[in-house]
């Protein structure tokens, strides 16, 4: 099951417009073509928009994501025709055989138990050819991150296009161990309704995602701090 900010329609509405800036992402382009790839698995494409700008520079790519909502956004998006999109997650995939697989955003951090997790990587592994990478990014744990997720931090009001103003902002409701809990509320200025959205993550720190990796048969050739959040985050590249 997605988090209902992933698959309650009047809420994926609002994913892209609340965060336009999607420049992150062209670090992971560059990653494509460092490794040569040709092809990619976007595990977890939530709204398409990494899909589709591989698919738009020639990249054969298969979105996969659970959230049938989100799906529906991508595929009404320009250019959608052009991408293979699957509802489901790595553990339900067709037989594939790519070049890459990626996990961009929170996405290795939404399986919070050691056997979601393993089935993930294990599925990722069978799609991906003899000698094909995954590439995914996790939070560093010790910078902890969700201090930051509070109200005072997060607030935002903003003015959608065909939606009027929304005013957005994150709490977080609950830390145990490397889990972290928080609740995103959007508040509707053209009916007054309110919705929320309960997501958790699981910061897991460096050794520990390694040491899943080569577990899952991978070999890890190197881990890399993200250039656009330098000391935040990390970024793993495993080859199979």
């Amino acid at each position: 099951m997605a988090d209902d900010g992933f698959e309650v329609p009047r809420l994926v509405q609002l994913y892209d417009p609340l965060d336009p800036d999607r420049s992150d992402l062209e670090v992971y382009a560059a990653i494509v073509d460092e490794l040569g790839a040709r092809s990619v698995l976007d595990v977890g494409c939530g709204t398409g928009t990494f899909a589709l700008l591989l698919a738009g520079r020639g990249i054969e790519v298969v979105g996969v994501d659970p959230a049938v909502a989100s799906l529906d956004v991508a595929r009404a998006k320009p250019g959608a025709d052009g991408v293979r999109w699957v509802e489901g997650d790595a553990t339900t995939l067709p037989p594939l055989q790519v070049d890459l697989a990626t996990m961009t955003g929170n996405v290795a951090q939404v399986f919070v138990t050691d056997d979601d997790w393993a089935s993930t990587l294990t599925g990722v592994h069978d799609a991906l050819a003899p000698g094909g990478h995954l590439v995914l990014e996790t939070r560093v744990p010790e910078r902890e991150a969700w201090r930051e997720w509070t109200r005072d931090d997060t607030y935002e009001s903003t003015d959608v296009e065909g939606v009027g103003r929304v005013e957005t902002w994150v709490d977080v409701t609950e830390v145990v161990g490397d889990l972290v809990t928080f609740r995103a509320s959007y508040v509707f200025a053209s009916d007054g309704a309110v919705l929320t959205s309960d997501s958790t993550l699981r910061f897991r720190g460096r050794e520990t995602v390694e040491r899943s990796l080569v577990a899952a048969g991978f070999t890890v050739v190197d881990v890399r701090e993200a250039p656009d959040r330098p000391g935040r985050e990390m970024v793993f590249v495993a080859r199979r």
